[in-house]
């Protein structure tokens, strides 16, 4: 089954050869070229795997692998130039699902990365397209929302804030959270752009039904995304 899979490498000749044999094999690919673009893309578009180099730029490998773990269940496969056994260890120890030593046959990556997906979904781990809280409806696959069967427009980052929020119905986001998730934590973001975004978001949510509550303010917190069975 055709998957979305990040590519995540500075050397472009050895990205396109990942790109192709991972096209090759029906899969929806996107690539990246260091670390922070990494974290920002996987965040946005929440992929089915990531390939995901070692050695990059601002970003380590290892560091991407680990903060994208503590978010996340994806299958991260590790590729790196280094072969010793330590390396391999604290690689598996941040979370990576599988490592590779360059050079590597891109056949036995494709077949790699068919391995994992195929034990990710046998595992329940394939991420839902379609995130349902009460009415609302957000469909990450085709970045669309809806409440109570209509369609509701939303710009780029209210989309991903509200991603966020409905990923946990309930629980409180502070305000540096996501910033950290939604623009990245490399972005001089201020808090009360947060406010402002969160504030268009609510009265999209909400327009024609002003008693909807949806998107909360916890003061002196933040903001959650009220459960369905909390309004």
């Amino acid at each position: 089954m055709p998957a979305r899979i990040l590519v995540a490498e500075d050397d472009v000749k050895q990205a396109q050869l990942i790109r192709i044999y991972l096209e090759r094999e029906g899969n929806d690919v996107q690539v990246v070229a260091d670390g922070r673009s990494a974290i920002d893309r996987a965040r946005s578009t929440r992929p089915d795997l990531i390939v995901l180099d070692v050695m990059m730029p601002n970003v380590d490998g290892l560091d991407v692998c680990r903060i994208l773990r503590a978010e996340s269940q994806v299958p991260i496969l590790l590729l790196t130039a280094r072969s010793t056994e330590e390396d391999m260890l604290l690689g598996l120890d941040l979370g990576a699902d599988d490592y590779m030593t360059k050079p590597y046959s891109p056949r036995e990556l494709t077949a790699r990365v068919r391995a994992l997906l195929r034990r990710s979904r046998a595992a329940g781990g394939a991420r839902a397209d379609v995130l349902t809280v009460g009415d609302l409806e957000i469909d990450t696959a085709r970045f669309e929302v809806r409440v109570a069967g209509g369609h509701v427009p939303l710009t780029g980052k209210e989309f991903a804030i509200l991603t966020v929020l409905a990923e946990e119905p309930g629980r409180v986001f502070t305000r540096a959270q996501i910033i950290d998730r939604v623009f990245g934590f490399d972005q001089n973001v201020l808090e009360r752009t947060v406010d402002a975004h969160v504030m268009n978001l609510r009265r999209k949510l909400e327009k024609g039904q002003p008693d909807a509550h949806r998107v909360e303010t916890v003061y002196g917190r933040g903001y959650r995304l009220a459960a369905g069975d909390e309004r």
